[in-house]
């Protein structure tokens, strides 16, 4: 199976031919976006519409423009000028800009593009950037994809933009797997479901008639595991994204809880409660069988690996509350790094290793908070009567997590919504869903 979802990866990759990669040489003070500071002025950039060969090419080149801006601008670190302020159009563009047009408008970066279909009945598009003030070439490449790919593309170029301004990865070509909730609070109904990370191409991959829980991307971002009430049975489930097909991982004995691949894509962490004792598993896919990490009388749940795969966090009331503690893969070595006031819960290793990700409650508050992985420089980012349930975005910059809004004593006005906050906390963005929703988990950055 995993073979498998490896070889479709590779196949998948194959439909996004790179035509040319275009590199430019640096210029003198270019611009730069240092993402670290916790207060910083968005980068004016202009995007006009991509040009097109064809009124067809036209229409997806103004459509790419139009999805390039809005994930640039979501994340908090550019503002897009209105296209009313544009001097130069993108006809002319294409000759080369105008870079005294742009720099009257106070543009710092520049996006040009254009779209050409093919005979074969691909398209082509082809971008570049330009950084105003120094009138210099920054980056750029041609990729040619089928028509219906547009949007991929569109995240494609402003993953690339992103990178080259702030020197991270991006993180736009990615979707967000959740819980998608609805009826009412004593009995909520609960999918599967799935969408981009601007909540475009949204689907529910369940039906609602078994309870679904903690929906988790394997590393490839073609599976998902989760668990599922299925007869009223709680079980650990695989997902295949490209077959609709889903596989059990057996009949344990106990209760199982917070699946979650490794890094390799080839073993699941998960709790198990076993005679009112919950410890923490793993399961060999290839094998399938399943080795016990942790031995306590205590509750041992919501483990994650580190993106090496070499250790695990996890939650533990040993200590007489809930805390985060870590140990290596194989259970040695386990040591409590959470000292802070209040309990801690729900811990997610970064994509880059530096950082853990939690839910924290403290005084009738819940927040999502950051710290390091000994512990250390803890940071509280967002805060509410109800918030969990982190999720970290592939370049470990941006998290999404839950928000869930009172009710009365009837159940009636509780809301639950899906946002994203940067690592400053000072960029909280809504995640659009049609319903309710929860628990969501960030893909990798799609093969």
């Amino acid at each position: 199976m995993i073979l498998m979802s490896r070889i479709r990866s590779l196949a998948a990759l194959a439909a996004f031919v790179v035509l040319g990669v275009l590199v430019g040489p640096p210029a003198n003070a270019e611009v730069r976006i240092d993402i670290t500071r916790g207060q910083m002025k968005p980068l004016p950039i202009a995007i006009p519409d991509f040009a097109g060969a064809s009124p067809q090419d036209g229409r997806i080149g103004a459509d790419i423009a139009r999805v390039v801006s809005a994930d640039l601008e979501r994340s908090g670190l550019f503002r897009p000028i209105d296209p009313k302020a544009f001097i130069q159009n993108a006809a002319s563009l294409q000759a080369g800009p105008r870079f005294p047009d742009w720099k009257a408008i106070n543009a710092e970066a520049l996006v040009s593009g254009k779209v050409e279909g093919g005979a074969d009945g691909r398209i082509r598009v082809e971008f570049r950037l330009w950084d105003v003030f120094n009138e210099a070439y920054m980056t750029g490449w041609t990729l040619s994809a089928s028509p219906q790919d547009w949007r991929r593309l569109s995240h494609k170029v402003a993953d690339a933009i992103y990178k080259r301004v702030t020197g991270e990865d991006g993180y736009f070509d990615t979707q967000i797997v959740y819980i998608a909730e609805s009826g009412p609070k004593n009995d909520r109904k609960k999918r599967l479901s799935i969408m981009d990370q601007d909540s475009e191409n949204h689907r529910f991959l369940t039906d609602g008639s078994e309870l679904v829980l903690t929906p988790r991307f394997s590393p490839s971002a073609r599976e998902i595991t989760y668990l599922s009430y299925f007869k009223g049975v709680p079980r650990v489930y695989i997902f295949n994204l490209d077959t609709g097909r889903r596989e059990s991982l057996g009949n344990f004995p106990g209760m199982t809880f917070a699946p979650r691949f490794s890094p390799d894509g080839n073993k699941v962490i998960f709790s198990m409660a076993e005679s009112g004792n919950t410890e923490i598993y793993e399961m060999n896919l290839l094998t399938r069988q399943k080795r016990q990490l942790t031995y306590s009388p205590a509750i041992e749940t919501a483990p994650s690996y580190s993106p090496d795969g070499q250790q695990i966090v996890f939650e533990s009331d040993r200590g007489g509350g809930q805390q985060i503690y870590i140990m290596g893969a194989d259970g040695s070595n386990q040591q409590r790094i959470s000292f802070g006031d209040g309990r801690y819960a729900t811990p997610v290793w970064s994509p880059r290793g530096d950082l853990i990700a939690f839910t924290k409650q403290k005084g009738g508050q819940f927040f999502i908070g950051v710290m390091r992985t000994d512990g250390s420089g803890e940071r509280l980012l967002a805060e509410g009567f109800l918030v969990e349930g982190p999720t970290w975005a592939p370049n470990g910059r941006v998290l999404s997590f839950f928000r869930e809004s009172p009710s009365d004593e009837r159940g009636r006005g509780q809301v639950v919504r899906l946002y994203t906050i940067d690592l400053t906390g000072v960029n909280e963005r809504v995640l659009l869903t049609p319903i309710d929703g929860s628990d969501p988990a960030w893909s990798p950055l799609i093969p």
